[in-house]
């Protein structure tokens, strides 16, 4: 019997890490949908925690896709 599910290969690093910035991005929507108008000092210190959580996956995924191969030159320009 074949196994339906493919075996791990070496981008199953980068899709993890893709899924776990998704995940930190989706939590920054759900506080954002949630927040009151009037934001408290909790509410700010969350968000910002919520922040820095999304951009540190991201740069992991930056450089785990890098790593992986999938380089792209910067997007804009100077």
């Amino acid at each position: 019997m074949t196994d339906m599910i493919p075996p791990e290969d070496d981008r199953e690093p980068v899709r993890r890490i893709a899924a776990a910035h998704t995940a930190a991005s989706r939590d920054v929507e759900a506080f954002l949908r949630r927040v009151p108008a009037l934001p408290s000092p909790e509410d700010i210190a969350e968000y910002a925690a919520l922040l820095a959580r999304e951009e540190a996956r991201r740069t992991e995924r930056t450089d785990a896709a890098e790593a992986a191969g999938l380089n792209v030159p910067t997007i804009g320009g100077a």
